[in-house]
């Protein structure tokens, strides 16, 4: 077979040192969920105002590609 299929999907990263550090977050995770991570694509940021904190949130799309079987 002469192609490659991949599966997207949404998924929000989270943290209350930055944005890279959510994106990181986010995209270790999938890779511990997920064989084959090939690319994420952020799709929105926004922060949760909690007291004095601030939480950062990413919205990525991920895209891990299928295997055979």
């Amino acid at each position: 077979m002469a192609g490659k299929a991949y599966r997207k999907t949404e998924i929000v990263g989270t943290s209350t040192k930055g944005l890279e550090d959510a994106v990181a977050v986010a995209v270790n995770q999938a890779r511990a969920k997920w064989k084959g991570l090939a690319w994420f694509e952020v799709t929105e940021m926004r922060g949760n105002l909690t007291g004095k904190e601030i939480e950062y949130q990413v919205t990525l799309k991920v895209g891990y590609r299928l295997i055979d079987g």
